[in-house]
């Protein structure tokens, strides 16, 4: 620290605790983890928009799924690797004002637009006939720009109240990023009322997706256990259950870390669960969506057969 040029406002991200010898697998593995997850994201957002076939409703939200996790993954991950790599940790005031808003509004538009996945679910389901009326473009267009003002909403918010505290004291931030909760530990005020805030900010962000998800799986299991068709049963319920796996990795871990009490967990435990659902949340997304629908893989077969390359390969096997 003597050695460098330190501004007092900087902070020392401490980053994840990792022995000296397994740093270089755990490097390696994160650098897979986000190009994995950068590449999938990126490829379903080209397929949904080069894809006639696949310009519906839920389509058009989960493209805008994957555009929240490629932005997610890209406002922690790079800064975790540099750092690991390099022994001056710091991060800026500005930067890492900037990853708490881009941290905040990721997770919160992706809270929302969940909630607005299990409705188009339900609408889909409840009633197919009139699904094409009620969740038209327009209609897309709307949720869409809800999740994201809504997730806006809450980063401002957040992150003009977190960084308008006095830090006077230590700048070291036990995290691998700039989250907000491991920032008021340094700060010299008391920060009871603002905890409470977040707290009920938290509660709310987490439970009016949670009660459209509920209310909205509660009838698609209504409406499926009235189906007569075995095969109409088992494509509502595979559909659905794709986006329950997504909901209950990202608000699971959502909830270990800002509705549990701190008194039930540490701040190394806040580190594995941060990287869960900061890391491998992202990828996880677009391989549980793809691998189990046929739509997407099918989409993908076309735009390889359109690819030039994979035509001159046709044209040389015939």
């Amino acid at each position: 620290m003597q050695n460098r040029t330190f501004s007092p406002s900087d902070f020392v991200l401490l980053g994840l605790l990792v022995s000296h010898e397994a740093v270089g697998v755990v490097f390696t593995v994160i650098v897979a983890i986000f190009m994995v997850a950068v590449a999938a994201n990126v490829l379903i957002v080209i397929l949904i928009q080069s894809d006639a076939r696949l310009h519906t409703p839920m389509y058009f939200l989960l493209s805008q799924l994957s555009v929240m996790d490629t932005l997610f993954i890209c406002t922690t991950v790079p800064k975790l690797l540099v750092d690991m790599l390099s022994r001056e940790k710091t991060i800026s005031f500005m930067a890492c004002s900037i990853q708490i808003f881009l941290y905040l509004t990721m997770i919160g538009s992706e809270f929302f637009l969940l909630g607005f996945m299990a409705y188009d679910r339900y609408v889909a389901v409840y009633n197919p006939l009139r699904y094409p009326v009620l969740m038209n473009y327009k209609v897309c267009l709307l949720l869409a720009a809800g999740a994201w003002l809504g997730g806006f909403l809450d980063g401002f918010l957040l992150t003009s109240i977190t960084m308008s505290l006095p830090y006077c004291g230590s700048h070291s931030i036990d995290h691998f990023f700039c989250e907000v909760l491991a920032i008021l530990r340094l700060a010299c005020a008391d920060t009871s009322l603002y905890r409470t805030l977040i707290y009920i900010c938290c509660i709310l962000m987490l439970l009016t997706p949670l009660s459209i998800i509920s209310t909205s799986y509660a009838l698609i299991l209504v409406t499926v256990h009235r189906m007569r068709s075995p095969e109409g049963r088992q494509k509502a319920l595979a559909t659905c259950s794709s986006h329950l796996a997504v909901v209950s990795i990202f608000f699971g871990a959502a909830f270990y870390n800002y509705v549990l009490p701190q008194a039930f967990h540490t701040p190394e435990q806040d580190k594995v669960v941060s990287a869960f659902y900061t890391i491998l949340t992202p990828m996880l997304n677009p391989l549980i969506y793809s691998l189990r629908n046929k739509d997407v893989a099918g989409a993908c077969s076309r735009m390889l057969t359109r690819c030039p390359s994979a035509q001159r390969v046709a044209a040389g096997d015939t």
